[in-house]
């Protein structure tokens, strides 16, 4: 007992009572029952939803959010999680501690989630129980879908890309980046054409979207066309399909470029003949024989828009008798050099020979051999290059040529893939083996040129056997490193895997 300001406080004690189902010892409550007791005789969850209905959409993998919003969520996702627990309804009524799935069968149509709530109940008494609440998943098409289904043919926005030139080199690195970025994940249907690839969308919004991506990646100028499908002279709604022609810069990698006067002098007498080395948003330009380096914009390339004088299918390929380097230009990651070179064809029949300055003394050495323009021999009807007819080179090398080592090299030994868009295509027979041929040229780029796949995704070949051929060419031909390749994934795969080791 303790005294204060003269008076004695007597210190309450609590007594314990027996609970009035099991008998233990326990605080008493109002119900006299202890926790265990509680839970046996008071259920939380009555009131709650045990079942719930919810609609899927198969064809774009979305799940609809009353009353007309489609939400994508893949199986087992946190958005997948939120989208099941804010259809409940009187949640609200108790707290909710903890959520998860609950496995079943992927071709059950049933999504099971666990969940943990607490409520308190009899005078300060806190229960905590766990329920299972089953979502029962129906089947429905979206609006877009189910129009596509129905017809095919009714897309709303249609993307044409193309490009004037005699190859498609330029769409097989684009479809790379397209489905690196996803960004043709909207189109309800793509079609290979001649000269370039029609993307099919349900909305215009998903059009309009398709053509800045394409902008940012390639130098392009584009144009929109609307025509009017029906319109409602109720509530005068006019409903149009809009056409979006996208035209690409005919510019390529290794394209010979032979510049407009005008243009030469504002980028500081550059060239005249230059070397496009790359393509994004923009074009990058080399005059090989100072190594001087401009870009241009789409905006600057089509106010002039100049065309290629030659293409890379009309290379013509050099051996090197001699290299003499001249000097190393600081900041530039190619050599200029002094080549003593002499055209395969020639070898054995005459001795004509050239002497050329190159920038790639970086990378060639006597013996090797090189991919060139020959402008010696080469019937142009370029005015421009008229023009310049006393100082044009004869020889203008472009790349180091593997030729020679790839000649007995097989297809398949690649150890890597590239994945490809899901188009369709007509063509005839003819056109397929152009197209194989220009996409085997398309593999040995990306394998000879680092920077060139260094925003594609490249994957393990799990099929690939190396052969003792392979291994020996490896060591002369430039090959992708394995730590830049990407494992292609497969659920199935994944799961076969477990049941093996289940066994």
């Amino acid at each position: 007992m303790a005294q204060v300001a003269g008076m004695f406080t007597v210190p309450q004690t609590i007594g314990s009572v027996l609970c009035c189902r099991c008998g233990i010892l326990m605080h008493p409550n109002a119900a006299n029952m202890c926790a265990n007791c509680l839970r046996s005789e008071i259920d939380i969850t009555e009131g709650l939803q045990k079942h719930v209905i919810i609609v899927f959409c198969p064809g774009c993998n979305s799940f609809m959010q009353p009353p007309r919003t489609w939400i994508k969520a893949e199986l087992e996702s946190k958005e997948l999680l939120t989208f099941c627990v804010k259809r409940l309804k009187n949640l609200n009524t108790v707290r909710m501690v903890h959520a998860e799935f609950v496995w079943t069968e992927p071709h059950s149509k049933r999504i099971k989630i666990k969940l943990r709530v607490q409520k308190e109940v009899l005078h300060g008494a806190i229960l905590e129980q766990a329920y299972t609440v089953e979502y029962v998943v129906q089947d429905q098409l979206c609006e877009s879908c189910a129009r596509v289904q129905a017809n095919p043919d009714q897309w709303v926005a249609s993307v044409q890309l193309r490009q004037h030139v005699s190859h498609r080199r330029t769409f097989f690195y684009l479809e790379q980046l397209i489905l690196k970025h996803d960004a043709a994940k909207d189109a309800i249907r793509i079609t290979q054409m001649d000269q370039g690839i029609d993307f099919f969308f349900g909305k215009r919004s998903h059009g309009v979207k398709f053509v800045e991506f394409v902008g940012k990646v390639a130098p392009t100028r584009s144009r929109t066309d609307k025509q009017l499908v029906s319109k409602d002279s109720h509530t005068d709604q006019c409903n149009y399909k809009y056409t979006f022609s996208v035209e690409i810069s005919p510019i390529c990698r290794e394209d010979l470029i032979c510049l407009p006067p005008k243009l030469s002098v504002s980028l500081g007498n550059l060239g005249p003949l230059v070397i496009c080395t790359k393509v994004t948003n923009s074009i990058a330009l080399l005059d090989p024989r100072t190594l001087r380096q401009c870009f241009l914009d789409a905006e600057q390339y089509w106010r002039s828009s100049f065309n290629a004088l030659l293409s890379s299918r009309e290379l013509t390929e050099y051996v090197i008798i001699d290299m003499e380097e001249v000097r190393n230009v600081g900041g530039s990651n190619c050599v200029l050099a002094d080549a003593h070179v002499v055209r395969v064809s020639d070898l054995g029949r005459n001795d004509r020979h050239f002497i050329v300055r190159t920038h790639l003394g970086h990378v060639l050495r006597c013996g090797d051999y090189a991919l060139g323009y020959d402008l010696y021999s080469a019937n142009s009807n370029d005015f421009e290059l008229d023009k310049y007819r006393g100082v044009i080179p004869d020889v203008i090398l472009i790349k180091k040529s593997y030729e020679e080592t790839r000649r007995e090299r097989q297809r398949k030994s690649r150890s890597w893939k590239l994945k490809s868009l899901n188009m369709e295509v007509d063509n005839g027979r003819e056109h397929e083996e152009k197209m194989n041929t220009e996409y085997e040229q398309f593999l040995r780029d990306l394998e000879e040129n680092p920077d060139l796949r260094f925003n594609l995704s490249l994957y393990r070949d799990k099929e690939y056997e190396p052969s003792m051929a392979s291994v020996a060419d490896d060591e002369d031909v430039p090959s992708v490193p394995l730590d830049e390749l990407l494992a292609d994934l497969d659920l199935g795969d994944e799961e076969s895997e477990e049941d093996e080791m289940m066994e």
